[in-house]
């Protein structure tokens, strides 16, 4: 392969995609070419992780980090930086300024703090060339494995990492792998599950665009451990990037001898296949996944056995996410000590989160077990904007659960988000600030659950609805003292009586915020008050002496409620006023509050 000086490295992840990512990139291909610059190659990448900043471009060996670039920056681009060797500084990601000082990417304060296993080759690598995975040191876990390991050694391996599986349980890896292992049968399968559909969730789709071989190399290791030589991935179809470069990787992996009969010349056979998920949320759960896949609609089963012992068409199966597969390759390359060494001692490694709602920087963070949320929303997310208050942080999902500031020194592993009533899930991270109000986060997330619910068993189906409707009732001013005991009682019927972990962890959004935020459910039944100001129904605005007269209010107000002469104070109509906002938006004193 041609070396070259200067590696131009643009991010390819579905944000930036959607930002012209992909038009940038060939606008940099096509203008370097012109210009004859031969030692400079440009690249198209995985997801970098900062998608507040897309879209993005990284230049090495320097690790020059240039942020929200445009098709209309890329000549200056190559003229200023590739041509002059001036680093146009208006494009730098103003994290990296540091007292006119100049950072290279890995010092930025967003990726200086994170420790990227999952994510190691993100960012880094075409995940269209598999010769650039395998430059990265791709595939050599799996010839390691096939060719000098027995299947006991590898799962003992696995068992010895503790890794615990990333889609939300943190079932163990290894003993999962052990269960399928002992259990004789004709035919074993592996299924990676990326049906990635908690809202706000991006870790399984980011990998799988950016490094889609680490999820191929694991499912072959793990056939090979448990004896199985088929294996399926079942991935959204909203997903059209991951699904392509999905289908490009298997087709180059085939290709190459590294999946297919008798990889690398071993007796050892092992193919996947790509099935796509129509978008419902449930098919995240096993057991309406294997549903699925056999071609039915997908609704969970009745466990009566192990998804290890009776799976797939009632043969032994092993499902992992897509995150607990892509550590995989790094811990038998790496070592178990080295894996251990990193997080804690019950929950070691590394965890990707998607970072969103009320913070900086928003988008994907890979960091070791045991950092605080504290470390995560103001070193690695920046803080909340405007100054605002960090109110709670929503984790694991509509499965998850809130927690409130008190608490934002917890340390981010299994069980002690357990404790405080939540879950890790598949890494989904919410924050919250001062204006969002608790009670209608709970509304938000049961209307996402009763809208993904099956249908098939009456606790979820029915009890789900009964709480959206409760919520509904709380935030439009008509609540009971009598609807909260409603919730309280039909969130342990719902938890106790569902069939699948659906169900089983619908009412965990309004249980947590029930006992950590009961006082603004009160608010909302006793005094007919959101104490967030975020429930238009509970609203009132008012202005307040510090009105100039200026009469904006007035002049946009849509239904004209607003009276008062200019240069006086304005008064408005609380019985017309359809609470839009639109005073509180265009007054220049702050003069309009809302309560």
């Amino acid at each position: 392969m041609e070396a070259h000086l200067t590696h131009v490295l643009v991010c390819g992840g579905t944000g930036c995609h959607s930002s012209e990512g992909d038009e940038i990139r060939e606008l940099l291909e096509k203008k370097v070419k012109e210009r004859g610059l031969d030692n400079i190659q440009v690249t198209l990448t995985g997801c970098f992780g900062l998608c507040e900043a897309g879209p993005n471009i990284v230049i090495y060996p320097e690790g020059i980090f240039y942020s929200h670039v445009k098709l209309e920056d890329v000549d200056e681009i190559v003229e200023e930086h590739f041509q002059k060797g001036h680093i146009v500084k208006r494009l730098l990601y103003q994290g990296a300024i540091e007292e006119e000082a100049i950072m290279p990417v890995s010092e930025v304060n967003f990726y200086k703090k994170q420790t990227r296993v999952a994510l190691r080759n993100c960012g880094l690598i075409n995940p269209e060339d598999i010769d650039e995975y395998i430059a990265f040191d791709g595939y050599q876990a799996l010839a390691k494995v096939i060719t000098e390991l027995t299947q006991e050694e590898v799962i003992e391996f696995v068992k010895e990492s503790n890794l615990r599986g990333r889609g939300g349980a943190g079932f163990p890896a290894g003993r999962k792998w052990e269960t399928a292992f002992k259990y004789p049968a004709d035919q074993k399968y592996v299924i990676c599950n990326a049906d990635e559909g908690d809202p706000g969730a991006f870790m399984d789709r980011s990998i799988l665009e950016g490094d889609p071989h680490s999820v191929l190399e694991a499912m072959a290791i793990c056939g090979y451990a448990i004896g199985s030589d088929q294996g399926y991935i079942y991935v959204r179809a909203e997903y059209p990037i991951a699904v392509h470069r999905l289908e490009v990787a298997i087709e180059q992996a085939k290709e190459n001898g590294l999946l297919g009969k008798n990889i690398l010349g071993t007796d050892f056979s092992f193919d996947i296949e790509l099935r796509l998920g129509a978008g419902a949320f449930v098919c995240g759960e096993g057991t309406a996944l294997m549903e699925s896949i056999e071609g039915k609609r997908g609704m969970p089963r009745t466990k009566i056995n192990r998804t290890a012992h009776k799976g797939l068409w009632g043969k032994p199966t092993i499902i992992n996410n897509v995150e607990t597969f892509a550590n995989i390759p790094a811990i038998f390359q790496n070592g178990v000590e080295w894996f251990k060494n990193i997080g804690t001692e019950d929950s070691p490694g590394t965890k990707v989160f998607a970072l969103g709602g009320k913070i900086e920087n928003t988008g994907l963070i890979e960091v070791p077990m045991g950092v605080t949320l504290r470390d995560i929303i103001y070193d690695i997310g920046g803080g909340i904007p405007k100054g605002k208050e960090f109110k709670a942080i929503q984790t694991g999902g509509p499965s998850g659960g809130c927690i409130p500031k008190e608490y934002i020194d917890t340390p981010v592993d299994f069980i002690s988000l357990a404790k405080l009533g939540s879950i890790m899930g598949s890494g989904g991270m919410v924050v919250m600030d001062e204006d969002n109000c608790m009670v209608d986060i709970a509304r938000f997330f049961l209307d996402f659950t009763v809208e993904e619910s099956c249908g098939k068993c009456v606790p979820c189906r029915e009890g789900t609805k009964r709480m959206l409707e409760i919520l509904e009732r709380i935030t439009n001013g008509e609540g009971t003292p009598e609807d909260l005991d409603r919730l309280e009682s039909l969130s342990e019927t719902i938890t106790n009586g569902s069939l699948c972990g659906l169900g089983q962890t619908a009412a965990n959004p309004v249980i947590s915020t029930m006992k950590y935020f009961r006082d603004e459910y009160e608010a909302h039944v006793y005094e007919k008050r959101c104490p967030a100001g975020s429930c238009q129904a509970l609203l009132q605005f008012f202005i307040t002496e510090d009105c100039i007269g200026c009469t904006k209010c007035a002049r946009n107000c849509p239904v004209s409620c607003i009276s008062g002469k200019v240069k006086e104070r304005h008064v408005i109509n609380t019985d017309e006023c359809i609470k839009c906002g639109t005073c509180m938006e265009v007054c220049p004193t702050g003069a309009v509050i809302k309560r």
